[in-house]
């Protein structure tokens, strides 16, 4: 499937199993894309394959996730220690049916929580080790927030250096953590760090002339210096997980750059936790790699929206009901043909 050099991927027709791929690029959206009833269409349409995962995590979770799933209130699928599973198993759920279709990727990505459906989907994960990792990820996440409350908050219309740089003199002028946490885009940046950090950054950038500043409804500071205080206990959960080489090539969040063996995929989880999300640059990479479509696998739009505004080139598509699954199934088909 790839030469799996540090550089450019050469796709092919085939997988490094001999399976077909098409040059698509599956990307998997994180906390933040929950929706009240996600997975319940598919569910109900595609009974047989998509059913069986959702009783299956009901059961290794001891939580009824497809209760949550398909009936919780917004403010239950709000809890992060249920977001993270759930929007977890309603990816992996929406990639099976598409797999059922005939649509397999030639390249995998996932923002945050994302990366672990794309590891599963790329081979490196079993999905039952991947749900007990999300969920435990969810807890320890949860539990910093419990301690020093936290918040994230994205800004349009700054450079994402200039965003950097009020962080920086935010910290040093307040004593108060506060980094960013995503590039999403050239001029969609995220911050995240104690409250009164991130309230410091908000009043900067609107002075220093940001179009638009809104917090965003998360559980936690994620992908903030607040995070380091579990990475040593996520990183023995993570070294209890056998982590497999990827079949097809996949996009680490820390780096935005490929993954070439089970142990970079598993130390790219470690570090994740408390690093930036570089999903701009990830979408530079599959514009170089000359995809011909990104399609957003599970819930809500956001990536798809991101997609469409930063790689206006590459034609975008969610994935998350089944009337988008019949939409695009037709046209990757024609992409395809």
């Amino acid at each position: 499937m790839s030469d799996r050099g540090r550089g450019r991927v050469k796709f092919c027709c085939h997988d490094a199993n001999g399976v077909a791929v098409d040059r698509i690029a599956f990307l998997f959206p994180g906390q933040g894309s929950q929706v009240p009833g996600m997975g319940k269409d598919f569910a109900r349409e595609y009974a047989e394959s998509v059913r069986a995962y959702y009783a299956s995590a009901d059961e290794i979770l001891g939580l009824p996730l497809s209760r949550l799933c398909f009936e919780g209130s917004e403010e239950e699928l709000g809890d992060t220690a249920v977001t993270q599973p759930g929007v977890f198993l309603t990816s992996l759920a929406v990639s099976a049916v598409l797999r059922e279709h005939g649509i397999r990727p030639g390249v995998v990505a996932g923002h945050s929580l994302g990366e672990y459906p794309a590891l599963v989907h790329a081979g490196v994960l079993a999905w039952e080790d991947a749900l007990r990792l999300v969920r435990r990820r969810g807890e320890l996440m949860a539990g910093v927030n419990r301690r020093t409350p936290g918040r994230m908050a994205a800004v349009l219309g700054l450079p994402a250096e200039r965003i950097r740089d009020l962080c920086e003199e935010s910290s040093r002028s307040t004593g108060e953590s506060v980094a960013v946490a995503n590039y999403n885009a050239p001029t969609q940046t995220v911050v995240s760090g104690t409250v009164a950090g991130v309230e410091a950054v908000t009043v900067a950038a609107r002075a220093a002339g940001a179009t638009h500043v809104a917090q965003l409804k998360v559980g936690a500071p994620f992908h903030s210096l607040l995070m380091k205080d579990i990475e040593e206990e996520f990183a023995a959960h993570l070294e209890a997980v056998p982590f497999a080489t990827p079949v097809i090539p996949v996009i680490a969040n820390a780096t935005a750059t490929y993954v070439h063996t089970g142990e970079e995929a598993r130390q790219s989880l470690r570090r994740q936790l408390s690093s930036p999300v570089h999903w701009s640059q990830t979408l530079e990479l599959l514009v170089k790699e000359d995809v011909d479509a990104l399609v957003e696998v599970g819930p809500g739009r956001v990536l798809t929206n991101i997609s469409r505004g930063s790689a206006s080139q590459v034609p975008a598509m969610a994935v998350g009901t089944v009337k988008q699954l019949r939409q695009a199934v037709a046209r990757l088909t024609a992409v395809r043909a």
